[in-house]
Parts: structure tokens; C-alpha cells; sequence
């Protein structure tokens, strides 16, 4: 088979299950109101906004509730909806009472990261499934606990992690599953695009129309910081996980992903997480408020395979022409993928398959919808793939807030000593937003 000819039947095979979903709409129309599967989208500014469009747009789905502590944004994203779809959402400031609504089935979180867990949990509890933006928590401990409500209470749990279901990294999966790479022994991801400062602006008041402490929730109450609030938050050790959990997440994501499946081509396994995580980095670039790393490398250490994260948000230089991207090697050739392309080389680097494409928030929220339906794991179910994946940023951070390796017990969720034993979980939690125990 030759390159047009992989890239070709590679992309309709990646884009048959998409076809088969449009083709049943079409023929049987949009589905009646009481048939409709009814979700409320919780965060809609930034990332939130997006899932909120995209779930609006599906005829399957309704939105009831459009949720936001921010007054303004909340207003907003109603008119948005309801110009998009005809019909206008109800407005919320308080997750909780689309919980409390029977109607509901599904909460679709866009929140920071320190909203993440608590939510899904109590969603769980309260027999909704979820759709949760990455990473899956603020911490180890909350996403393990996020898993075990989503298994006791036997719910669906999706990670945004949306290129679980986009054609090109499928086809990218299908590629090294025929064995093209040979044996396989090392795999790295990266982060390239070049960020800005946040300066260091002065504390000050919470904007009018924010509910500022429900905002906090289970982070430490302090004063307003316009920096440590919408978007800029996530370098902010109370709320976010960094770039390794931001953006990171979704390159280490794929490169396990491939990984995993270019060892099964050879006939073996790829644990879903490594013995040993250690990084190494820091502020070096950046004068300003931000408190996790601008500068980072992680190495994770399998049996037989190593894969390594470089992130290095200062500097515009891509990586084998990606500036977000992962690549697996082999001993007969390497795959290196990006956002919108992968690329196959033989052993004299010669490319020999490729694909394009890009990541599918539609088909990610459509996979979604039907498996609360079938009750089938998602693409990227919280269990097998979207936990293991945010693991990774979660065990990399305690390793640099550590400064140790970290020797992870999947049973007992050790990391290996208490310096690093620290990090699995905040020091705190701010009353009346516990961790709830399953």
C-alpha cells in the first residue's frame, strides 16, 4: 500500500463513525424533545464557551442550563444558545440545582481545573453522567476519588480529550498498530508555543456580578487578583497544574496512546502508568506572578520504554516541525504527530504515510451522547485513558515540587516518600467544598 493510498482509506475509516451518526440523523430528522438527552454546561467561558457551542449544536442534545458564577459571562452564553438553537437556557449560578433537577442527565464541566473533581463526584452521586474538560483533577487524590464514584455509581465519564476521537490521530493509532515502527523503546511529547507574562498587578476586588468565594470553592480564601481569575488562573498553584496539566496533557496523552499500541504491535503491554517520574525545570523566563514552571522536562520510565515531556513556553522553536507534538521511535522508523498532521518515516526517513486532520470537539461530544446511550466506555473514558493520561501531569508536578523521583504505587496511590507524598492532594480543603468519600 502506498502513502495516498494509506492516507486515504486511513481517513475514511476515521470519519466512517461520524458518517453513520450523520446518515441516522438525516434519515430519521431530529430526534423528539423526550428523546433528547438534556445537559447542563457548567464554566462557559474560555474552553467552556466551546463545549457549550458544540453540545448546542447537536440534535440530540439540549442544553437546560447554562452555569457560571460570573454574572456577565453567564448572560452571554444564554443569548449565545439562544440564538444559536431558538431556545434560551436557564441561567444558573449554582451547579448544584441542575443536580437537583430529575431531568438532567448529563453535567459538561469547562471549569478551572480546582472544579473539576468535586463536581463530577457529586454528578456521579447524583446519577449524572459527565463530560470533564482535562486535566481530570486539580490533584492525584481527587481524580482517584473522581473514578470511584464514576464505577460505583456506574456512570459514563468523558475526558476532554478530544483527540480520542479524532480521525487523524485514529488513523495515527491504526498506523503503528500494523507493527511499521518494529520494537519501540522511546516516545517524547512537547510544548513549543510561546506564552506571555502576567506582570505582577496589584490585588484588588472581584469584578461586579462574580460570585468570588464560590469561585474559590476548595482553594484557600484570599483577596481578588485579576491574574489569578479568568483564563490566567492555571499558573496559579491553588487552582491549576500548569502547562504540564494544561497543555500538557494532551501531547503526553497521544504519545502514551501510540505507544501503547506500536508495543502491542510486537506483542506487548505498555502499563497504563510508568515505575518512575522525575522532573527537572523552572522559572527561568518569566518576572512575574506565574508558580509553576516555564521551563520543564519529565522523563517517565517504563519496563523497556522511556517517554519524555519537554515544555518550554517562552521560546517559539517547534519540535520536527510541530510546535505541539509527540513522536514515537522505532528501530525499522518514527511517527511524529501534530495538532493537524502526522507523519510516518522509515528507517532512511522517508516518509511513508500521513494523515491530516485536526482535534473534533463535535465528534468527541457526539461519542459522548452515545454511549450514555449504549452505556459503552467513551473514547476517553476517566478510568482506562483520561486518569492514567492526567496521572502523568500529576506525578511530573509532584516530582518538581518534590524535587524527587517519583516511585508511583498504583494500589496505594504512594508516590514514593513524603516529600513528593505531599503533592497527591491539597494541604486543605476550604469548608463547606470537602473532598466527598466514596
Amino acid at each position: 500500500m502506498n502513502r495516498r493510498q494509506f492516507l486515504l482509506g486511513s481517513a475514511a475509516a476515521g470519519g466512517a463513525a461520524m458518517g453513520r451518526v450523520a446518515a441516522g440523523w438525516a434519515a430519521q430528522g431530529k430526534p423528539p424533545a423526550n428523546e433528547r438527552i438534556t445537559v447542563a454546561v457548567v464554566g462557559v467561558r474560555g474552553r467552556g464557551r466551546v463545549l457549550l457551542a458544540a453540545f448546542a449544536s447537536l440534535p440530540q442534545a439540549t442544553v437546560k442550563y447554562v452555569v457560571d458564577v460570573d454574572e456577565s459571562v453567564r448572560r452571554a452564553q444564554v443569548e449565545a444558545v439562544a440564538r444559536q438553537t431558538g431556545r434560551r437556557p436557564e441561567p444558573l449560578s449554582d451547579f448544584r440545582r441542575a443536580l437537583d433537577d430529575k431531568n438532567v442527565d448529563a453535567l459538561v464541566l469547562g471549569t478551572p481545573d480546582h472544579w473539576h473533581g468535586i463536581p463530577t463526584i457529586l454528578a456521579c452521586q447524583a446519577g449524572k453522567d459527565v463530560y470533564v474538560e482535562k486535566p481530570d483533577a486539580h490533584n492525584a487524590l481527587e481524580g482517584r476519588v473522581m473514578v470511584a464514584a464514576a464505577r460505583r455509581h456506574r456512570r459514563i465519564v468523558q475526558l476532554g480529550t478530544q483527540s480520542r476521537s479524532s480521525p487523524h490521530f485514529l488513523s495515527a493509532v491504526a498506523y503503528v498498530s500494523k507493527g511499521g515502527l518494529g520494537r519501540v523503546h522511546l516516545a517524547k511529547a512537547w510544548e513549543s508555543s510561546r506564552q506571555g507574562s502576567i506582570g505582577h498587578p496589584p490585588d484588588g476586588d472581584p469584578p461586579k456580578g462574580v460570585d468570588y468565594d464560590f469561585w474559590l470553592g476548595p482553594a484557600p480564601k484570599r483577596r481578588f487578583n485579576v491574574r489569578r481569575f479568568h483564563g490566567t488562573w492555571r499558573w496559579f498553584f491553588d487552582y491549576g497544574t500548569g502547562d504540564l496539566g494544561n497543555d500538557g496533557v494532551h501531547r503526553l496523552d497521544v504519545a502514551r496512546w501510540v505507544l501503547g499500541a506500536a508495543v502491542a504491535a510486537k506483542g506487548g503491554k505498555l502499563p497504563d502508568l510508568p515505575r518512575a517520574v522525575f522532573a527537572s525545570g523552572g522559572k527561568y523566563y518569566f518576572d512575574d506572578d506565574q508558580e509553576w514552571p516555564d521551563t520543564l522536562m519529565v522523563t517517565y520510565e517504563y519496563p523497556g520504554c522511556v517517554l519524555t515531556y519537554e515544555m518550554r513556553v517562552w521560546s517559539p522553536n517547534p519540535i520536527d516541525g510541530e510546535d505541539e507534538g509527540a513522536a514515537v521511535f522505532g528501530d525499522q522508523g518514527c511517527i511524529v504527530l501534530g495538532n493537524s498532521q502526522w507523519r510516518a518515516y522509515d528507517a532512511k526517513g522517508k516518509v511513508v504515510a500521513e494523515d491530516r486532520g485536526g482535534y473534533d470537539n463535535s465528534a468527541h461530544a457526539v461519542n459522548f451522547l452515545e454511549c450514555m446511550q449504549s452505556r459503552k466506555a467513551p473514547n476517553a473514558d476517566l478510568e482506562t485513558v483520561g486518569h492514567p493520561s492526567s496521572l502523568l501531569c500529576h506525578l511530573g508536578n509532584a516530582s518538581w515540587r518534590s524535587g524527587q523521583v517519583v516511585r508511583f504505587d498504583p494500589a496505594t496511590y504512594d508516590f514514593g516518600g513524603p516529600e513528593a507524598n505531599r503533592y497527591q492532594t491539597r494541604p486543605e480543603y476550604r469548608k463547606p467544598w470537602v473532598l466527598p468519600q466514596i
